[in-house]
């Protein structure tokens, strides 16, 4: 039990990599937990998302778990928090106005596969957006 409680208060700490580097978002580590607009392997890169940081600010309150963090000028962080575990993962926008697209990560921060989850919560968003 105590490592269990110890493996739950690490989900809680933030990466220092958060954040925009040199005008893009950051890469993903080598674990499958990890998908990113910014990446070039396959299995890590998803495709930006056509629309708005104001859309995004729309839909988030409506997805299980999300609650955003910060919002600075064309960047926008969002933390997502499973409800069974309490895990943590991060996940941060980057709106490009001049392309109409929002880059996007999101990741997993602890652990190394993450069943799909992190993909599948950026297809989901994408569907919310695109039937506002």
């Amino acid at each position: 039990m105590a490592g269990l409680l110890s493996l739950l208060g690490c989900a809680g700490e933030r990466p220092s990599t958060l954040g925009v580097h040199e005008g893009q978002l950051g890469r993903c580590p080598d674990s499958p937990n990890c998908v990113s607009s910014a990446e070039q392997r396959d299995s890590h890169y998803i495709a930006p998302i056509h629309g708005t940081l104001q859309q995004i600010r729309q839909v988030l309150p409506q997805m299980a778990g999300a609650r955003i963090i910060r919002e600075e000028g064309h960047y926008l962080y969002a933390e997502f928090t499973s409800r069974l575990m309490g895990f943590v993962d991060d996940v941060e926008f980057l709106e490009q106005e001049e392309s109409g697209l929002v880059q996007v990560r999101s990741a997993s921060r602890l652990g190394h596969s993450d069943l799909g989850v992190n993909r599948a919560r950026i297809e989901a968003l994408r569907e919310a957006i695109a039937s506002l």
